[in-house]
């Protein structure tokens, strides 16, 4: 089987500092629905893992959440692209908990809903705890400049072996364009 892990906010959708809050906020980055009908057209799984600590605050609620997430749904199937899974942290950092990343507890669970390991599994994001959740997996890293990904750039410290995009539509461009990878395919 052949599975790919993306974050949500800055990757798929248009990010805010002000949180998405509702379905209204959720608007797609151009192009990146698109790119995940072509992962699909191609075989790819498609699991989405993402922090929304906007439940912990108190911002929105767990209804508003699936509303979001069904419009993200409704959205990706009116190009033909299909989202496999979403897992999500509602806690705030505070919290300490194992799921919200940079700690890899969303993607222990992926690996263990799929039965497979994540070693050699596409993840991309927008920010530097979307790779390193991934990376301590064996994932491979991939950073989008898109939300917060330029500033993620510019701290630095991203984990070796990552690439760099300027948008979801130009990662899933270059890995089609590829060959497949013998940890892909195994399952």
């Amino acid at each position: 089987m052949k599975l790919i892990i993306l974050d949500r906010d800055g990757v798929i959708n248009q990010d805010s500092d002000a949180f998405i809050k509702s379905p209204d906020e959720w608007i797609p980055i151009p192009g990146s629905l698109q790119a995940i009908a072509r992962l699909n057209q191609a075989g790819y799984r498609v699991v989405v893992a993402t922090n929304q600590s906007g439940i912990g605050r108190k911002l929105f609620d767990m209804a508003t959440l699936n509303a979001i997430h069904q419009k993200m749904h409704h959205m990706a199937q009116q190009v033909g692209a299909t989202i496999d899974a979403i897992f999500f942290c509602p806690h705030m950092a505070d919290d300490n908990c194992d799921c919200r990343k940079p700690k890899p507890g969303m993607l222990h669970e992926i690996a263990r809903r799929y039965d497979q390991p994540l070693k050699g599994v596409h993840t991309v994001g927008d920010s530097l705890r979307d790779l390193q959740a991934g990376f301590v997996m064996g994932c491979i890293p991939h950073l989008v400049l898109t939300g917060k990904g330029q500033k993620s750039l510019e701290k630095g410290g991203l984990p070796p072996g990552t690439e760099l995009y300027l948008d979801l539509a130009t990662m899933v461009d270059k890995l089609l364009a590829s060959p497949p990878s013998d940890t892909q395919t195994a399952a």
